[in-house]
């Protein structure tokens, strides 16, 4: 054997020509996005374009089984980077080649590709995995919903960690095919359209597309034994709703409710503007849950929502979600008002609609019914909190603020703000002070102190969100009235939907409730 003896010079210059540039400058993508809530949620250092799920489900032995593909861009020269994942990981692949990979902390996949990636290129990430959802733990609890035939995947703030690697906050919003292979007999559900299914040797393959940006706990999959209904709406759309066959004495309610999905939506658009995805429906699983979830394209309904019959409210609520939530996302957990504000203010809309009560009604009955020493006025719907995310204040008292909002630049200029800001925002994200700011561009009032009183002051307002034409004289005030001479008749319909993003008292990911 002989060994060629190099110059230490010719040596370095070799090495520069394979290492490339960017591989001095390469760190580690931080662990999270810095979410103030959930300082966990999410990584830094990419952004995904799209998740390539192909799955395999066994409902008797809850045994997935996955290969992910993600097609991401790194923003930053990488050494290192964190995939949001619970299930145990078998391979992982970097731009083809192998790369190292561990676990750490109570949901973070640590990858280490064989070499660094390079700023502003794009990544391929192909993620190998097996594993039981039901036994996975985070912080005590599972999003997974074991059901007598199969699981369901739906939960917020997190729900993904169960079931598929990804950078899981609603910063980093993608594209979806979900590829999912179940005994036959049994049914596959996930959001967009069903693009196609095959039959195998006992297994029935179903592929799903969701073709515009979605938050990953937005993204949602149900296996299990449904009857389904499909329909289209005036504009074409799909319309894809599918119920358990193990409800019970629900089943007719649900069935009462869900099948309006297409009539409210179309009443939506002429609130909210166009439809912005490219499907519709809703699922009622045999969970033994009570919420309710915005998944996108296909809300998730438990069959408790329909334990005192039909409630059209609680689909007016998720489906209004598809505009306020999900094509318009949080830019930051805090900012959930964006969400559950509007999604509140749609059901008293639609009472107003269906001649049940005015939204000034139900605001005066809101205002009238919470005496001020009630702990509701305590939160702050603008930043309510980690624990009081989805505080019944967060929905009533913001609901509340948008009456006010009304009442103060009329109602022509009050649609078109509900209609232009999910227009002018599609796809996007937004915080609290990104819509006051709309809303004064728009109408041409100063609106800081109006937000200020209804979302970031505690304590019960002074006055209500009292109507324009019954404003009392310059340098006098007055409330609401003490009662309202009779609850609105929708009122027992929409509180019965306050339980809708309960979520069963679970944790979330940093140990919060919700």
């Amino acid at each position: 054997m002989h060994r060629k003896v190099i110059a230490p010079s010719v040596l370095a210059a070799s090495l520069l020509l394979v290492i490339p540039a960017s591989a001095a400058s390469a760190g580690p993508g931080a662990s999270g996005l810095g979410d103030t809530y959930y300082p966990a949620s999410g990584n830094g250092g990419y952004d995904v374009s799209h998740y390539d799920l192909r799955l395999k489900y066994e409902p008797k032995t809850d045994l997935l089984e996955g290969t992910a593909t993600l097609l991401a861009t790194a923003k930053q020269d990488l050494s290192r980077f964190n995939l949001d994942f619970g299930l145990k990981v078998s391979e992982v692949r970097v731009n083809g080649a192998k790369a190292k990979f561990a676990a750490s902390g109570a949901h973070e996949l640590e990858v280490t590709p064989a070499a660094p990636l390079a700023k502003d290129k794009p990544v391929t990430v192909v993620v190998k995995y097996a594993g039981k959802p039901s036994e996975l733990k985070v912080d005590g609890w599972t999003a997974w919903h074991r059901t007598p035939d199969g699981g369901v995947a739906a939960q917020e703030p997190d729900s993904a960690v169960w079931w598929f690697p990804s950078n899981d906050h609603p910063l980093d919003k993608a594209t979806y095919d979900v590829s999912v292979s179940v005994p036959n007999g049994t049914q596959a559900i996930s959001n967009g359209v069903l693009q196609s299914q095959s039959s195998k040797l006992g297994w029935t393959r179903y592929n799903w597309r969701s073709n515009k940006p979605q938050a990953t706990y937005l993204a949602t999959l149900a296996i299990g034994k449904f009857d389904i209904t499909t329909d289209k709406t005036a504009n074409g759309l799909p319309i894809l709703n599918a119920y358990s066959k193990d409800l019970g004495d629900n089943d007719g309610a649900a069935r009462a409710s869900i099948e309006r999905t297409g009539e409210v939506a179309e009443w939506l658009e002429g609130v909210f503007g166009p439809y912005p995805f490219n499907a519709l429906g809703g699922y009622v699983p045999n969970v033994t849950s009570g919420y309710a979830l915005e998944t996108q394209t296909r809300p998730f309904y438990s069959p408790r929502q329909f334990a005192n019959g039909a409630n059209v409210s609680v689909v007016v609520h998720e489906l209004a979600h598809q505009w306020y939530g999900d094509s318009v996302s949080v830019d930051n957990w805090k900012d959930i008002w964006v969400n559950e504000g509007f999604a509140r203010y749609s059901q008293w809309l639609w009472s107003e609609k269906e001649g049940e009560g005015t939204a000034q009604e139900l605001a005066d009955w809101v205002y009238a019914t919470r005496p001020a020493e009630d702990p509701f006025w305590q939160v702050k719907p603008g930043d309510p909190g980690p624990d009081n995310q989805f505080h019944l204040a967060v929905y009533d008292r913001g609901a509340l603020a948008l009456q006010a909002l009304r009442n103060e630049v009329g109602d022509e200029k009050f649609f078109a703000i509900l209609k232009g800001w999910p227009t002018e925002r599609k796809y996007g994200n937004a915080k609290v002070g990104d819509f006051v700011r709309y809303a004064e561009r728009i109408s041409g009032k100063k609106l800081g102190a109006l937000f200020d009183t209804w979302l970031y002051t505690a304590g019960k307002p002074a006055t209500g969100p009292v109507a324009k034409g019954n404003k009392p004289p310059k340098g006098r005030s007055y409330a609401a009235p003490a009662k309202p001479s009779a609850e609105p008749r929708s009122w027992k319909k929409i509180s019965a939907t306050n339980t809708v993003h309960d979520h069963d008292g679970h944790a979330g990911r940093d140990g919060h409730g919700h």
